[in-house]
C-alpha cells in the first residue's frame, strides 16, 4: 500500500500528516525532491531534498523519479528510491504530493495506492494560512490561491476527500482510512 495525500498549497497537508504519522508507525514519510528554495525551519532531507535546477536536471535524466512536475515556479519529484526503501524496510509510503504529481502518481500505481484530497474548510481560511506562513509575496499568494480554485475540480479522481478543519479530526479521519484500507481484501486470502 502506498498512502497519497494530496490538496491545494495551504489545505494543511504537512501538518495533517505529522499528526498521522505520530499516531501510525507502520507509516513513513517519503520526502520529495524539489527546486524550491528551502523555508526558515526546514531542514534539508526532512521536509524535502532541496537541490538546485542542474541536479534535478541529472535525476530526471537518470529516471530516478517515479514522478515530477512543476508546480508554482519550482520543481518536485518523488525518488524511486526513497520508496523501494520503505518497502524494503516494510513501512507503508505517505507521499505529499500536489495534484499535478498525484495524478500522475494515480496512474502510475492503480490499485496499490490509497489516494486522500485534502480540502481547507473554506477559501477564506485558505487565504489566511497561506498568508499566515509569511513565506510569499502578494503575486505568490494571488497564484496560489487561483490555481487552488483549479485543483480541487480534480478531486473525483481520489479513493478518498477530508476537510482539514480541525487537525485531530482530520488526522482521526486518515488513521480510519489506513485501517480499513489495510483490511481491505487483496490477493490470496489468508489462512485461518
Amino acid at each position: 500500500m502506498i498512502l497519497l495525500i494530496t490538496g491545494p498549497s495551504g489545505a494543511g497537508k504537512g501538518t495533517v500528516i505529522n499528526g498521522l504519522l505520530a499516531r501510525e508507525p507502520r507509516l513513513a514519510f517519503s520526502v520529495s525532491t524539489t527546486t524550491r528554495p528551502i523555508r526558515s525551519g526546514e531542514t534539508d532531507g526532512r521536509e524535502y531534498d532541496f537541490v538546485d535546477d542542474a541536479t534535478f536536471d541529472r535525476l530526471v535524466a537518470e529516471d530516478a523519479f517515479v514522478e515530477w512536475a512543476n508546480v508554482h515556479l519550482h520543481r518536485y519529484g518523488t525518488r524511486r528510491s526513497r520508496l523501494a526503501e520503505m518497502e524494503a524496510a516494510g513501512r507503508i509510503p505517505v507521499l505529499d504530493i500536489d495534484v499535478q504529481g498525484g495524478l500522475n502518481v494515480l496512474k502510475r500505481f492503480g490499485d496499490e495506492l490509497v489516494s486522500v484530497f485534502l480540502f481547507p474548510p473554506s477559501w477564506d481560511e485558505l487565504e489566511r494560512r497561506l498568508r499566515a506562513r509569511g513565506t510569499e509575496n502578494e503575486v505568490a499568494v494571488a497564484t496560489r490561491l487561483r490555481n487552488a480554485r483549479h485543483e480541487v475540480g480534480f478531486a473525483g479522481h481520489y479513493g478518498y476527500w477530508v476537510v482539514n478543519g480541525e487537525v485531530d479530526v482530520a488526522v482521526g479521519q486518515l488513521a480510519a482510512i489506513v485501517t480499513a484500507e489495510g483490511c481491505r481484501a487483496r490477493g490470496e486470502p489468508p489462512l485461518i
